[in-house]
């Protein structure tokens, strides 16, 4: 459970600049991408898009087919 009141307003971070240095200092508090969207979402409004692409991509491992004999 968040320890934040959902009601109370939060700050706005929409400019890519203040997001950037927002993700940069989050990112020395996190321990991976997925604590840094949640202290980003828990403490500001955000753009997740715009997130999204300041975040390095996760990409999923492959997953190779059987080679047949």
């Amino acid at each position: 459970m968040p320890d934040f009141e959902p009601l109370l307003p939060r700050p706005t971070l929409l400019n890519p600049g203040l997001l950037a240095s927002a993700v940069d200092q989050l990112g020395h508090h996190a321990s991976s991408q997925t604590d840094v969207w949640r202290l980003l979402t828990d403490h500001f409004t955000v753009d997740l898009d715009a997130v999204a692409a300041l975040l390095p991509r996760v990409e999923p491992e492959p997953h190779w087919l059987a080679t047949r004999r």
